[in-house]
């Protein structure tokens, strides 16, 4: 009668129960703490203005409305949902009020991976899958629509996974999610080849003579699954979004995030690579699908660094069974239940951290906001600026036509390379050319581009603005004779 008293009082306080909740609580204080980091990208800009035109005009737009360079050119949001709340909970909080929603989705997302992934593993090997997670999620962790889609992708995932795992049939409970993956990201095909490594097991496990039925017990939950993916405003447009994007080819290069690994220095990811390696010659052995999915996971975190968050988030997921049958999964304690007492008490923490992160004073990164140079050089009055990339989100926030901005699918490879190409006067006529061929009045340029010291020596254009963010040079007016 003891035993059981003290179990039940266990219980409700077993690694399964708080473990979850810890780190869900830990990740969301972190990234509070370190708040402006979350707005380090100038798409955080431009997101919120393009939701607020979705607000103002009741429709999503189908051409392109915020630059001079492709104005009118065929363009969809196809991350409207994602757009619309960012905009509105700017409307009501302000940039922290966007820093606690991508905070609260990614906390989420980790929180939900720790809940998973403690099915099958101990808490001490739940926590080592997890910072390892954190670590490599960290550098993409910023306030942008692929964070909101973070907890539904750990959701699917691990609904998938655990058909693998249990040889269960199809999660149609699932197929909601796939709708609302749709409209916050445009990564929803993603989720569609999930389903591809569920399928491919349980026929390995079957007869030859067994495949016709595991092939029609898949075969209606992939077609509404595909059919899921489709309910958006723009249709099935979005999942070919991903290859629009990379249809850019090798002038993605240009872009930081869609970089290959840099391993000229040690860092979080070739430790964490090494480590793998590491644990594979001790003996650690998987499952070929399983293999087959990490591989691939592996090979777009090398290809991209902004990858790196699928491999963080979803490799662990699949490698979780097979860890806990080598070294052991949870005990009897460990997957005990949260009670409803601790649910109550964290979201109390929740919401605690949440109106104190409000009441900061927060505002996106300088090198990503040359708000005095447009005010002081009054580029707002100034048609046709040859803006940096950089610079592309605050001009879409301030009103501002841009020349090019982060919608790199809407301006395509040649166009990104050809402008990359020019302003670091890799083809020095061409640099002239553009200026010409669309009529530039001024340029906004961080001080280390390469065409600011040769403006500098150009007799048609003045340097009217320049501080540590941003050079603004003035195309000169002609004299009438």
């Amino acid at each position: 009668m003891t035993d059981q008293v003290v179990h039940s009082a266990v219980q409700p306080f077993s690694a399964r129960a708080t473990l979850p909740w810890a780190v869900g609580l830990c990740v969301y204080a972190v990234l509070l703490a370190v708040g402006p980091r979350l707005l380090g990208d100038p798409d955080s800009y431009s997101h919120i203005e393009v939701g607020r035109w979705i607000i103002a005009h009741g429709t999503l737009p189908t051409s392109d409305p915020f630059s001079f360079s492709m104005h009118g050119a065929p363009w969809i949001t196809f991350e409207w949902l994602s757009e619309v709340i960012y905009a509105a909970v700017y409307a009501l909080a302000g940039w922290p009020g966007v820093i606690a929603i991508a905070a609260a989705a990614i906390a989420l997302a980790f929180g939900l991976l720790t809940f998973f992934l403690l099915r099958e593993l101990s808490p001490t090997q739940t926590l080592v899958m997890v910072i390892a997670a954190v670590i490599l999620s960290a550098p993409h962790m910023l306030a942008r629509p692929h964070v909101l889609v973070m907890p539904i992708m750990v959701t699917w995932a691990a609904a998938l996974v655990r058909c693998m795992d249990r040889e269960g049939p199809p999660p149609y409970w699932a197929l909601p999610l796939l709708v609302v993956w749709a409209n916050l990201h445009g990564s929803g095909v993603l989720a569609l080849g999930l389903i591809g490594p569920v399928v491919l097991e349980a026929l390995l496990r079957e007869e030859r003579s067994a495949w016709p039925r595991v092939i029609l017990r898949w075969l209606p939950f992939t077609a509404l699954a595909v059919a899921a993916s489709c309910l958006t405003p723009h249709g099935p447009e979005p999942l070919l979004m991903p290859l629009t994007t990379l249809g850019a080819g090798s002038a993605l290069a240009w872009i930081s995030e869609w970089r290959p690994q840099d391993f000229s220095h040690i860092g979080g990811f070739e430790l964490l690579l090494l480590a793998g390696i590491f644990a594979l010659s001790r003996g650690v052995t998987l499952p070929v699908v399983r293999a087959l999915v990490v591989i691939g996971l592996l090979h777009f975190a090398l290809a991209q660094v902004r990858n790196a968050d699928l491999l963080a988030m979803l490799a662990p997921l699949y490698l979780a069974a097979p860890l806990g049958r080598n070294f052991g999964g949870p005990t009897g304690v460990d997957a005990a239940g949260a009670s409803c007492g601790l649910n109550l008490a964290a979201f109390g923490v929740l919401i605690a951290m949440s109106v104190a992160a409000l009441a900061r004073d927060i505002r996106p990164a300088p090198a990503i906001t040359p708000q005095a140079a447009v005010a002081q050089a009054g580029l707002a009055r100034t048609e046709r600026v040859l803006n940096d990339y950089s610079f592309g989100g605050y001009l879409i926030f301030a009103g501002i036509p841009t020349f090019i901005d982060g919608r790199s699918e809407l301006y395509g490879g040649p166009f990104i390379d050809r402008y990359n190409r020019a302003i670091a006067l890799i083809d020095l006529g061409d640099f002239l050319k553009l200026l010409d061929d669309y009529k530039i009045g001024a340029t906004l340029l961080t001080p280390q581009t390469p065409a600011i010291a040769m403006l500098d020596r150009l007799p048609e254009w003045q340097r009217v603005y320049s501080d540590d963010v941003a050079v603004v040079h003035k195309r000169r007016e002609v004299a009438p004779k």
